[in-house]
């Protein structure tokens, strides 16, 4: 897939761990893993905006474009 998931760095430069984020954003440990494996087929606005109050980030720090 061309969009990829950048959730693991962010975690990283935040020093927070996935099921720090999962709880502060009422997501599921098993789907916040399927969102940082980058296994998603979508994300929902209001949970990429529950991910981005928490990181302190903008949407396009959390996805990338790679075209193949």
């Amino acid at each position: 897939m061309a969009i990829t998931v950048q959730l693991d760095d962010l975690l990283h430069a935040r020093r927070m761990t996935l099921t720090q984020l999962a709880e502060r954003i009422d997501l599921t440990l098993a789907n916040a893993s399927i969102l940082k494996t980058g296994k998603a087929k979508a994300i929902r606005f209001s949970t990429l905006e529950a991910v981005c109050r928490e990181l302190d980030c903008q949407p396009g720090d959390l996805l990338r474009y790679e075209p193949d």
